[in-house]
């Protein structure tokens, strides 16, 4: 696939899509608490974080409460890019 390195969030299924706002909206969650929030089937949305990690949009880092679990969260500069660069403007 040659036009995989250039793949943006525009680009993405919209289960992808659903799954980056719920992630926006809601901060850090497990893919359980991605699935109740989304109400997608957790198939899809192992899916949806697969194709949003392979895009550089999403991190994994361990869930400490539960080590079985991992904790997905977006990336700190697509925060910025999602939010349209509110907190730099309205910082001053």
């Amino acid at each position: 696939m040659a036009g995989t390195d250039e793949e943006s969030l525009d680009d993405l299924p919209p289960s992808a899509k659903l799954v980056f706002k719920v992630l926006e909206y809601n901060g850090p969650l497990t893919q359980k608490g991605i699935v109740e929030e989304s109400m997608l089937s957790a198939r899809t949305v192992r899916y949806a974080l697969e194709r949003l990690e392979n895009i550089g949009i999403v991190d994994e880092d361990v869930y400490f409460a539960d080590a079985r679990q991992n904790l997905y969260q977006l990336d700190a500069p697509q925060k910025a890019e999602a939010d349209g660069g509110r907190e730099a403007c309205c910082a001053e």
